[in-house]
C-alpha cells in the first residue's frame, strides 16, 4: 500500500473507532447503537425495494413480529346485556402463525491494497469505501430475503450462489409456515414434476383422438392464475388497494417494463436494474412490479410493507484488520438478521409456472 493511502485509510479506522466511542476499531467491538441504526437506514436508502419494505430493530433475538400493520379487522358488537363482557384485541398482533429468530450473518470483506492505492487521489475516499460496501449488503439482504431456505453453520456460496444457506427468506417462510397461501403446482401433472401450465387462450383445450376436449392448460393466462391466487388470501385482504403482484422476469415480456429497454451499460442505467420496476399494465387487477433477485418461474401477490427484516439491536460486531500477508484490508463484519412476513393473510405465493400449454 502506498503510504499516501496508508494515510487516508488509518484516518478512515479513526473515523470508525471515533463514531463507536471505542479506542481502537482493529480490535472487535459492538457498533454503537446509534451508529447501527445510522447503517440500517443507509443500507435501506441503498435500495428503492429496501426502502418499501419494513427494517427494523428489535431487543430480543427471539420473540413475537414487531406488527408493522393491522392484520385483522376490530368492527364488531358485544351483547353485554347477557354479562359478556368486550374484548378488545391487538389489531397489530401478526404473531399467531409464527414469531422471529434472527440469525448471525456474516458481511465480511476484503480490498486489495492496489484497488485502495487507485482510490487514494478521490477526496471522498471514506464515503466511497463506505458506500459500496453499504450497497452490496443491501444487496445481499434482498437476495437472501428471496432466495434464502435454510441457516446453515458453514455456508457454501459456490453451491448456493443465490446465497440460499444463509437464511430463512420470506418465500421459504411461506412454503413452511403457511403452506395454505402457496401454489406450487396444476391440475395436469400425473408425475413427480410439479408445474402450473399457463396458455395463450386457444390453447387452453385441444381435441384429442376421441373427439373430446382435453385441457392442455391450468389457467388461459397469467390474469387469470392471478385472480385465482387472490383467493388465497384472507377474505378482508383480497380488496386491499396496496397489493402488487411481483413476478419473475420470465414471466412478463419486457416491453411491460419500459425502464428495462433503454438500460445500457453506462452506471445509471446499471443502477436502475436494482430498482423496482413497475410495468404500465396489470396482471389479475392488480399492479405488476419486477424487483431485485425475485425467482424465475414464479409471482407473490403481497403489499411490499408487509415484508420486513429484523436486525437485533447491540449484535453488530466489528473489526478492520491490515492483513500484510494477503496483500488487503479486511473488514469482518456481523449481525443478527431475522426475514418476517408481517401477516400471511395477506401474502400469496405461486412457483412452478410454466408459460406453455402442457406437452403432449
Amino acid at each position: 500500500m502506498r503510504n499516501e493511502t496508508r494515510i487516508l485509510f488509518n484516518s478512515y479506522v479513526s473515523q470508525i473507532a471515533l463514531i463507536n466511542g471505542v479506542p481502537d476499531a482493529t480490535v472487535q467491538f459492538t457498533v454503537a447503537p446509534v451508529v447501527q441504526q445510522t447503517l440500517v437506514e443507509r443500507i435501506q436508502q441503498s435500495s428503492e425495494f429496501l426502502s418499501s419494505i419494513n427494517m427494523e430493530l428489535v431487543p430480543a433475538q427471539e420473540g413475537e413480529k414487531v406488527g408493522i400493520g393491522v392484520t385483522r379487522t376490530i368492527a364488531g358488537r358485544t351483547n353485554t346485556a347477557n354479562n359478556n363482557r368486550r374484548q378488545p384485541s391487538d389489531p397489530t398482533d401478526s404473531a399467531e402463525i409464527d414469531g422471529y429468530r434472527c440469525e448471525k450473518t456474516d458481511f465480511d470483506w476484503a480490498i486489495p491494497y492496489a484497488k485502495l492505492d487507485a482510490w487514494r487521489h478521490k477526496p471522498e475516499f471514506e464515503t466511497i469505501l463506505r458506500d459500496a460496501i453499504l450497497k452490496q449488503q443491501g444487496r445481499d439482504t434482498i437476495m437472501i430475503g428471496w432466495n434464502g431456505t435454510s441457516v446453515a453453520a458453514q455456508t457454501d456460496r459456490a453451491a448456493n450462489p443465490l446465497l440460499q444457506d444463509v437464511n430463512k427468506g420470506w418465500l421459504h417462510k411461506i412454503r413452511t409456515v403457511a403452506p395454505a397461501r402457496w401454489l406450487n403446482d396444476g391440475a395436469l401433472t400425473a408425475d413427480a414434476t410439479k408445474a402450473i401450465y399457463v396458455g395463450s387462450g386457444v390453447e387452453l383445450f385441444s381435441p384429442d383422438a376421441g373427439n373430446t376436449a382435453t385441457a392442455r392448460a391450468d389457467y388461459v393466462n397469467l390474469d387469470a392464475l392471478v385472480i385465482d391466487a387472490i383467493e388465497l388470501l384472507d377474505e378482508w385482504q383480497r380488496d386491499s388497494t396496496d397489493l402488487v403482484v411481483i413476478v419473475g422476469r420470465d414471466l412478463v415480456h419486457d416491453k411491460y417494463f419500459p425502464m428495462i429497454n433503454n438500460a445500457g451499460d453506462k452506471a445509471t442505467e446499471q443502477e436502475a436494474r436494482d430498482r423496482i420496476l413497475r410495468s404500465d399494465k396489470q396482471i389479475g387487477g392488480l399492479p405488476a412490479v419486477r424487483v431485485p433477485f425475485f425467482p424465475a418461474r414464479a409471482l407473490l401477490i403481497t403489499s411490499l410493507d408487509n415484508l420486513s427484516i429484523y436486525e437485533q439491536e447491540d449484535t453488530r460486531r466489528r473489526q478492520l484488520k491490515d492483513e500484510s500477508e494477503y496483500n488487503r484490508m479486511a473488514n469482518y463484519e456481523s449481525a443478527n438478521v431475522a426475514y418476517v412476513v408481517e401477516d400471511y393473510g395477506k401474502s400469496a405465493f405461486v412457483e412452478n409456472i410454466v408459460l406453455a400449454p402442457k406437452p403432449a
